[in-house]
């Protein structure tokens, strides 16, 4: 570490806002499909898809390289380089002339925000001193879930000038980012780390993408369809290799001896699996507004803004919850909330506008969820594993998130089967409800297995050689 001592309340302000950029554009497109798709017809919703699907899986398989060459090139050396790639591709999906064009630039966008991703988070940990962490990592993942959550309303707004602004809002953040990184910033990095494995990230792009393609064209082709039934053997037996030959090479795409932390590897499921019904909630209600109740996008967009109000309060609240309790009990109350609002919608939304008794309170409901959950999920990276390791294992539970995000979305595109209509709308939101369902039993698992480490901690002490998982283990608070 060369550089002077940062002062931690810039750098939560520099990588909080990077983050969000990079959250946003997760799914700010969503809004903007009508736009898009007006300007260039004849594509369909499977189609168009791709536009946040291929961004989100080339995220998902980039994260965990992307961590490993920060520990190993430095983290804020690596941060910057996203920002700056994720600016010139922000530009260049402005510019597209067409929806290839628009995917493949968005897909060099996730190349950035990859980069941005675990470097920002480990940037965070480093700057902040233990007891102080919590409340940072809190923050941070507040404002990414509040980005990811604001998305649909401030792409609504953006979307009355052209669909092409929901992109070029990205740069002048971006170039403000850049100029203020070199001097808040502090270089940090683990000089024994290896070069990442290339090819196990690409299996992984291939799996994750196989398996997003299959679920999104069986809506039109048919389950029984060739290309259907192609994609998900491609998929399984991507998916299969990956573990194969992380298990093999000496800086693999995902990091098993870190997964065997029990609470770290409940930690990248449960995220997962929220993260797949947070896709889905987003997606499917900006499609029930603009469809079902025929909103214009600024309208929608302003009607699904109440939730990301409710997830920044909620999360810095939820956060000191997570430093008193530990994060189980903090993520299965969220995982209720986050269940009720979707209740809601599922028993009282239907065709005629009544926002008030239906919309707003699942709005409410799921931005408590929301700011309860995420927060509490991210931050188990900075408590069981220990410093040299954070770039690694915060890209594993981002990859999980957006892992989740794609199918998420994908289930969502084939639960719809083309228009959809009130009936399939209901139907996504109890796939929703039962994410929920498995999220708040992701939290009392974490829970137990927080007791259990408790319980066995004085024991695990009394050892004097201990692989770096049990000691990064024995940590957690």
């Amino acid at each position: 570490m060369t550089d002077t001592p940062p002062k931690p309340g810039l750098v939560l302000l520099v990588v909080s806002t990077a983050a969000f950029l990079a959250s946003l554009d997760t799914f700010i497109v969503t809004i903007a499909f009508p736009g898009i798709r007006a300007a260039f017809p004849g594509d369909g919703l499977a189609t168009l898809s791709w536009v946040l699907n291929g961004y989100t899986v080339l995220f998902a398989a980039c994260l965990a390289p992307a961590g490993r060459l920060a520990d190993r090139y430095g983290r804020k050396r690596l941060f910057l380089l996203g920002v700056a790639v994720f600016t010139l591709a922000s530009a260049a999906c402005a510019a597209a002339p067409s929806i290839p064009a628009l995917i493949a630039f968005r897909a060099v966008q996730a190349i950035g925000a990859a980069l941005v991703m675990p470097t920002s988070l480990a940037l965070l940990l480093t700057a902040f001193p233990p007891h102080r962490r919590p409340v940072a990592v809190g923050v941070w993942a507040s404002v990414g879930a509040a980005a990811a959550a604001l998305g649909p309303p401030v792409g609504g707004l953006l979307v009355e000038a052209s669909w092409r602004w929901v992109f070029l809002v990205n740069l002048p953040i971006c170039a403000l980012t850049l100029l203020a990184g070199p001097r808040v910033l502090r270089e940090s990095r683990d000089s024994t780390s290896g070069v990442p494995d290339v090819l196990g990230a690409t299996g992984l792009l291939v799996g994750v993408g196989a398996l997003a393609y299959a679920l999104v064209e069986a809506s039109d082709h048919g389950w029984g369809a060739r290309p259907v039934l192609l994609a998900f053997a491609v998929a399984a037996v991507a998916l299969a290799w990956v573990p194969l030959r992380s298990a093999r090479h000496a800086v693999p795409v995902l990091d098993l001896p870190a997964l065997r932390v029990p609470t770290l590897w409940l930690a990248c499921v449960t995220t997962g699996v929220f993260a797949a019904g947070f896709a889905a909630m987003l997606f499917g209600n900006v499609l029930f507004l603009t469809s079902i109740w025929r909103e214009p996008a600024l309208v929608a967009g302003l009607s699904l803004a109440p939730g990301p109000l409710v997830v920044v309060p909620v999360s810095i609240l939820g956060s000191r919850f997570v430093h008193r309790f530990g994060p189980g009990p903090v993520v299965a109350l969220g995982g209720v909330s986050f269940g009720a609002g979707a209740l809601i919608w599922l028993l009282r939304m239907d065709a005629t506008r009544d926002y008030a008794a239906s919309m707003l309170p699942g709005q409410l409901l799921t931005g408590l969820g929301v700011g309860l959950i995420l927060p509490s999920l991210s931050g188990v990276v900075g408590t069981v594993l220990p410093p040299a390791r954070w770039g690694a294992g915060s890209s594993m539970v981002n990859t999980t998130r957006q892992i989740g995000t794609v199918l998420g979305t994908a289930v969502l595109v084939a639960v719809f089967a083309g228009t959809p209509d009130l009936t399939d709308f209901r139907r996504g939101w109890l796939v929703v409800l039962v994410t929920a369902v498995a999220t708040s039993a992701g939290g009392v698992l974490i829970a137990r297995r927080r007791r259990i480490d408790h319980y066995a901690e004085p024991q695990a002490a009394s050892s004097t050689a201990r692989p770096a998982s049990m000691v990064s283990e024995a940590i957690e608070p």
